[in-house]
């Protein structure tokens, strides 16, 4: 182990609370708070911030040895129901997105940015949280495209405004595309743009012009589109070429995705073929399908 002050290998190491983040540990934010309450040991002496860790060092976190330079990527795509949360425990006893998702095999699942307990569509969650901190994080402006379905009389005026930016009470909020998408009267959908996540974002934009959102669906994420045959409320696994695509959009070099083995293999399997019994069960979504505009 090095530190930042007394570093003769620092092309082979790295700060821990980046490697810890990288095997989906969390955030480095979380992480270096971690560090500071003790909660990482490296070869067998607690952790600080600053330290740096190569392959070679032995990094436990909660008592947990990380197997943090072996650590794969893993994308999966989750279709959310309106109803459940993405917080990983609801002190409301709420239904969480956490709750249908596979085994990781390695680190955590952490979610790619959030979709209020009214949306559904498009989630992403990752193992790896480097990529989710580069994706979420407003400078890499990755495009969040939504399907919106109004109540209220939309005019060019409105859709001028919200181009051109609308100051609500977090700063100035703007869509960079708005596209009408079919419908009329109290059943009108638009397709919007946006390139952050603030809270409730798309729906203020549009409460801000006097009208009301009655559905929001998200449709896209960066470069990764809602499959139209991927039912309410079940996921499925990226592969190689576009978890790769996704990462060097944020500038993250290729990681090899993993090859499941022994029991996560069979219980993936197993909750795949479930989540299809459930799924053919229920109502169809009617909706209208992502655009594939870029």
């Amino acid at each position: 182990m090095t530190t930042d002050a007394n570093n003769d290998n620092a092309v082979q190491s790295e700060k821990l609370q980046k490697v810890l983040a990288r095997a989906g540990l969390g955030s480095r934010r979380e992480m270096e708070t971690a560090i500071e309450a003790g909660r990482a040991m490296v070869n067998g002496k607690p952790a600080k911030l600053g330290d740096r860790v190569e392959a070679k060092d032995k990094i436990m976190f909660d008592g947990k040895e990380v197997a943090a330079f072996t650590t794969y990527r893993r994308v999966l795509v989750y279709n959310k129901p309106e109803g459940e949360v993405c917080t990983r425990q609801d002190p409301e006893g709420r239904p969480t997105v956490f709750d249908r998702l596979p085994p990781p095999g390695e680190g955590r699942w952490i979610s790619i940015g959030r979709l209020d307990i009214n949306t559904s569509g498009l989630l992403l969650v990752t193992t790896d949280g480097e990529l989710a901190n580069r994706l979420m994080h407003p400078s890499s402006q990755v495009e969040r495209e939504y399907a919106v379905r109004i109540l209220g009389e939309v005019n060019p005026d409105m859709v001028k405004a919200m181009h051109e930016g609308v100051m609500l009470e977090d700063g100035m909020a703007k869509f960079t595309d708005i596209q009408e998408f079919g419908g009329s009267g109290a059943n009108t959908w638009y397709h919007v743009v946006i390139m952050e996540g603030r809270n409730r974002e798309v729906r203020r934009l549009w409460e801000s012009q006097g009208v009301k959102v009655s559905r929001l669906k998200r449709v896209r994420y960066g470069n990764v589109f809602m499959d139209s045959d991927l039912r309410m409320g079940q996921w499925k696994e990226l592969d190689q070429k576009v978890v790769d695509t996704l990462a060097d959009s944020v500038g993250l070099p290729p990681i090899k995705l993993p090859t499941l083995a022994g029991k996560i293999k069979e219980k993936t399997e197993r909750l795949q073929k479930k989540r299809a019994g459930v799924g053919a069960a229920a109502k169809p979504d009617r909706r209208p399908k992502p655009s594939k505009r870029r």
